[in-house]
């Protein structure tokens, strides 16, 4: 991965497809406790160890992946994101946003991905105000305009992104996750310095450092 692309059509699409694959992969770990597949795949990533933001949150997550069994990791997520009646760690925007469920702010993602042509996938339980679901759509619009991504970005994720990363460092059981908001803190603060430059600055502001993060990451 390059560090600072180049203003060209392979470097930008190269950057493009890293950043999509980095939402897919925090929605993947949101949605469901990772498979025994994927934390394979990420106790081996290969990434440039130089102290940015970014580099830390991979050393720190590959070895979370390295050191935690299995029916930990089954129990953590559990314990965060489930729980009995709710988990410690509650990743839906209406809840950060207002103090509830189900409120304003979902109402406003399912009319902004109406106007995106996009439909909630009938298989899917959680509302579309899940970070999951954000990071999903976000992966998708990584191949959209700058315009799209900022807006959607902007309305939807970068006011409370924090507050989801402090609730899971604050958590009780969070052990693998605290990895899990580090890359969470680092990847989006990226993404919201990016997404409110002028489009022709952006190329330049990622520093992303994982050398072999694949769709293999979506196993």
């Amino acid at each position: 991965m390059p560090h600072d692309p180049l203003n060209d059509t392979t470097a930008s699409d190269t950057t493009a497809s890293m950043r999509s694959d980095i939402y897919l992969l925090l929605a993947t770990l949101l949605r469901d406790v990772p498979s025994p597949s994927l934390v394979e795949f990420l106790s081996q990533l290969d990434y440039e160890n130089n102290g940015t933001p970014m580099a830390d949150a991979w050393r720190a997550l590959t070895q979370a992946a390295q050191t935690t069994p299995p029916t930990e990791l089954a129990q953590e997520y559990q314990e965060l994101f489930i729980g009995i009646g709710r988990g410690e760690v509650v990743p839906f925007a209406s809840w950060h946003l207002t103090g509830s469920l189900m409120e304003k702010p979902l109402a406003e993602i399912r009319f902004h991905l109406n106007e995106l042509g996009l439909e909630r996938d009938a298989s899917v339980k959680e509302p579309e105000d899940h970070m999951a679901a954000l990071c999903e759509t976000m992966a998708y619009l990584c191949d959209a305009n700058d315009g799209a991504q900022q807006a959607f970005f902007n309305r939807h994720i970068s006011p409370w992104f924090e507050k989801l990363v402090d609730q899971i460092q604050q958590a009780q059981h969070a052990q693998f996750y605290l990895s899990v908001a580090q890359l969470l803190l680092a990847f989006l603060t990226l993404e919201n310095i990016a997404l409110t430059q002028a489009p022709a600055s952006r190329r330049n502001t990622h520093r992303i450092e994982v050398k072999n993060l694949t769709d293999k990451a979506q196993q």
